[in-house]
């Protein structure tokens, strides 16, 4: 999801293809979130290392070790078999083995869970991919997590307070803004967002009348 200078437009559509698929080359697919979970830095046993989440694991399914997941990314392509992912903190990285929907999730089979004991605590987990291979997005185009926690403030420097979460709608993104006067919401338009600077970590706005009904 994004927005920028010139303003905001909603995220892509998610895309779901026949499955299974041939296995991609690595890093071949761009990641985007469509949740409000941010990035993690997860602590390792040996590093930290920044990771974004693809997937949530719902539950187990089935004898065989076969795990739910609720996809975290507009490209599932992630979950293709061949792929690598981080599993919770582990401080390697599974191969997906197989991969198939199920009414609107993945049942998805990583190397070394062979059975249902094997992913029975794994309820909660999320499955991960390296910041790094999230692939560069084009300009005026952010990841979710690079604007949450962002300052807001008017285009005549009036502090509205920190970007906290992000909420999806059917037209467009709004901002949830936490601030000295309580709760904003700023919605991800043009008219609205004009100017997004990661390097000061600012979101500047136009506030239209009637969007704050402070006095």
């Amino acid at each position: 999801m994004w927005a920028g200078s010139s303003g905001a437009r909603a995220a892509p559509p998610r895309r779901f293809a026949p499955w299974p698929r041939p296995q991609p080359p690595a890093r071949a697919f761009a990641w985007w979130s469509i949740s409000t979970e941010r990035p993690l830095n997860v602590s390792m046993p040996r590093q930290r290392e920044a990771l974004m989440a693809v997937g949530r694991i719902v539950g187990p399914h089935g004898i065989r070790g076969e795990i739910k997941v609720k996809i975290l990314t507009d490209f599932p392509e992630r979950f293709a078999p061949g792929s690598l992912l981080y599993l919770g903190e582990e401080d390697f990285q599974r191969e997906v083995i197989s991969s198939r929907p199920h009414r609107g999730m993945l049942l998805v089979k990583l190397s070394g869970l062979t059975d249902r004991t094997a992913v029975e605590g794994l309820r909660g987990k999320y499955l991960f991919i390296p910041r790094e291979e999230a692939m560069p997005l084009e300009e005026d185009e952010y990841y979710e997590d690079e604007l949450v926690g962002l300052v807001v403030e008017t285009m005549e420097g009036e502090l509205l307070g920190e970007l906290v979460e992000i909420m999806w709608t059917g037209a467009n993104e709004v901002y949830i803004v936490q601030g000295p006067r309580g709760e904003v919401l700023i919605p991800a338009i043009a008219q609205v967002v004009q100017e997004v600077d990661l390097e000061t970590g600012v979101m500047r706005v136009a506030l239209l009348p009637g969007l704050v009904d402070w006095e």
